[in-house]
């Protein structure tokens, strides 16, 4: 990893300061093929993992496939993003979750303002916030087809508006489904979001694919509405620190990975990367 990310004391800083940061290095546009490939063929399948909309019934989303794919299991143990993920963690990680969210053209609908450190810890036990989200679009993002809107900052604020557990009742906290649709059980109040946005600013993450962001589990983020004829697949990493592992999950393995040991990096001959050759920054 050394050899492509020469600057990681950079980016650690970045994503410290900031809650995220961009990686200056990517995924080649034959990895990109195949892993596009590879879950369009996934979206085909009848599985509990595999969600969609409400209303229109396509994929909204794939949930631990690296599980039971090949390829998605390489992809976790790449050394670029497994050595990303070990510096800014501080240590040996595993995945938590992988997952795959998808915006379809014209339907993909919108993601609330929320943290997903809400979800982990509220419902899985997870004591501390010491993991990391690496995310990879499988297609190009832009302003149109609902792409990821970060608050950068608010990763150090805690946890914010959790719901009191009488008022959110034992069977919406159960009830994993709430967890992966429109209509999330935890979400941060449209007001406090926009008084946080015009204090800390906000960050939309755009690029080709096979570009690699990270950024914080507590950092409060949302995303728009898909109004383009353009798909937007954002593959998601979760590695969480192997000591940081809750101790009783409950959700569905998919969702929660009972396998915490720590991963060890293969390179992988489909899964290639390369340096772009403008716009190679960790960010402001």
């Amino acid at each position: 990893m050394s050899a492509l990310l020469a600057d990681v004391a950079e980016l650690k800083a970045a994503y410290d300061r900031q809650g995220w940061c961009r990686i200056p290095v990517r995924l080649d546009t034959d990895s990109v093929e195949h892993l596009r490939r590879r879950i369009d063929l996934l979206c085909e399948q009848d599985r509990p993992d595999v969600v969609r909309e409400k209303e229109s019934g396509a994929v909204r989303g794939i949930h631990g496939c690296h599980a039971y794919d090949d390829l998605c299991a390489a992809l976790v143990r790449h050394p670029l993003l497994l050595g990303l993920a070990e510096e800014l963690v501080g240590g040996p990680v595993y995945a938590y979750q992988f997952k795959v969210n998808l915006k379809q053209a014209r339907e993909g609908a919108a993601w609330p303002w929320h943290q997903d450190f809400a979800f982990w810890h509220e419902e899985d036990g997870m004591p501390q916030d010491r993991a990391v989200n690496i995310a990879v679009p499988l297609d190009d993002v832009h302003a149109g087809n609902g792409p990821l809107v970060l608050i950068p900052g608010t990763h150090r604020l805690g946890l914010l508006d959790l719901p009191q557990r009488e008022e959110q009742g034992e069977r919406e906290r159960g009830d994993w489904r709430s967890h992966v649709s429109a209509d999330l059980a935890y979400t941060i109040s449209g007001g406090r979001a926009e008084q946080l946005g015009r204090e800390l600013g906000r960050q939309t993450l755009l690029g080709p694919a096979g570009t690699v962001h990270a950024f914080h589990p507590s950092i409060v983020h949302a995303s728009s509405n898909n109004s383009s004829a353009d798909r937007r697949a954002l593959l998601l990493i979760t590695y969480n620190a192997v000591d940081n592992a809750p101790a009783r999950p409950t959700r569905p393995t998919f969702l929660v990975s009972r396998d915490t040991e720590a991963i060890t990096p293969e390179a992988d001959p489909r899964l290639g990367v390369e340096v772009p050759a403008v716009g190679a920054t960790a960010g402001p």
